[in-house]
């Protein structure tokens, strides 16, 4: 959830590009996104000019996702709205790619851009379908503890290890979606669990995506574009195929033709930001990491759940309040962790010592005596 168009690190001059080996060998890193070069400034304030374009563009873009679905009748088209996102992503990243006149070969295995494509369209497609079935904010939510499955996804792909710190963020997390969920339930007349269904399978596809991505791209040092052409490109094969043989190809294009500007010209605002968000997202992936690239954007969401209590019309409980406030603080630990060395270990010899010394308390008499036996 990525030539001087796109992110992308060099090591090197232009030949170090063609040697992998001898490249990886080179100090030098440059990074850029899109035209802006951000080699030259320090990683902090790399990493703040990244979140206020993470914040910029999917704010738009979750406003326009869901005043796409606000026009009546669009509810089963959500799969079709994906295969036109994909179509735009590959064009906008065939554009980037010729305009920068890259002459760079592809870097990563197609078998892992086949896998890549097969996890964007789990991704993409069910997040989009389950904005027909739920509440926007509640499939926001949903999105907003997609860290749980990174985090997990970061230990069984790449080995990482985490400390409790991530993992009482987890908790927190789950809490709240769990109560904002439970929420929802009883405030929407429309509740429907099978959007539930959809929004978890989504994220079980983030799970594995933003390692894959961060793995791959740290690998072969791929430039975002490339990334982003074969991902969707290849998952636009997929996506069309499958609505074809299914029919709901035909069916989406002529619904569609009816509402044309409602449809086709929103999709293109949709997908042009959802495009350049995911060439910063590529960026926090491959210099910070999925897990901390993934805090950025649910803080992003978060604000995201606020506009649209503002601009869209709908039911309102404090339940919502206090239970996104549970997932915020579970971002907040997520974020305190990135600092923080705690281990395990640690918080083993820290309980051990609290425990041995509210187990015995001194008495008049100078003895020790444990508060169990009081």
């Amino acid at each position: 959830m990525a030539g001087t168009k796109s992110e992308v690190i060099y090591l090197g001059d232009k030949d170090l590009n063609r040697n992998r080996n001898v490249r990886d060998q080179s100090p030098e890193r440059q990074i850029k996104v899109l035209f802006f070069d951000l080699t030259h400034y320090n990683r902090t304030t790399q990493f703040l000019l990244c979140c206020a374009g993470v914040f910029v563009l999917y704010l738009v873009y979750g406003y326009m996702q869901e005043l796409i679905f606000t026009l009546e009748g669009f509810r089963p088209y959500g799969w079709y709205l994906t295969l036109v996102q994909f179509a735009y992503y590959t064009v906008f990243g065939y554009i980037e790619r010729t305009l920068e006149k890259s002459t760079v070969p592809r870097c990563i295995p197609m078998r892992t851009y086949a896998l890549l494509a097969f996890l964007t369209l789990g991704t993409m497609g069910l997040s989009n379908s389950s904005v027909g079935y739920l509440n926007y904010p509640t499939q926001v939510i949903f999105k907003c503890c997609k860290l749980i499955p990174v985090l997990v996804g970061s230990v069984l792909i790449q080995g990482k290890k985490h400390g409790p710190m991530d993992f009482f963020a987890a908790f927190a997390m789950c809490l709240g979606l769990i109560l904002f969920t439970l929420a929802d339930s009883q405030v929407q007349p429309d509740f429907n669990s099978f959007g539930v269904f959809l929004i978890s399978m989504a994220l079980l596809c983030d799970a594995a995506i933003g390692n894959v991505q961060e793995k791959a791209m740290r690998e072969h040092r791929a430039p975002n574009n490339e990334v982003v052409i074969f991902s969707y490109g290849i998952g636009f094969v997929y996506l069309a195929v499958i609505m074809l043989l299914s029919g709901h190809l035909v069916k989406g294009v002529v619904f569609c033709a009816q509402h044309p500007m409602k449809t086709y010209g929103y999709a293109f605002l949709f997908s042009l930001t959802g495009y350049l968000g995911i060439q910063i997202v590529l960026t926090l992936v491959r210099t910070c990491g999925a897990p901390l690239a993934a805090t950025v954007t649910t803080a992003r969401k978060a604000v995201t759940i606020a506009l649209s209590f503002v601009f869209f019309s709908k039911p309102f409980t404090i339940q919502y309040l206090w239970s996104g406030l549970i997932v915020v603080f579970g971002i907040y630990l997520n974020v305190y962790s990135k600092r923080s060395k705690l281990t395990f270990a640690d918080l083993g010899r820290m309980l051990n010592t609290v425990y041995r010394r509210i187990s015995r308390q001194p008495t008049k008499d100078g003895t020790r005596t444990s508060l169990l036996e009081v």
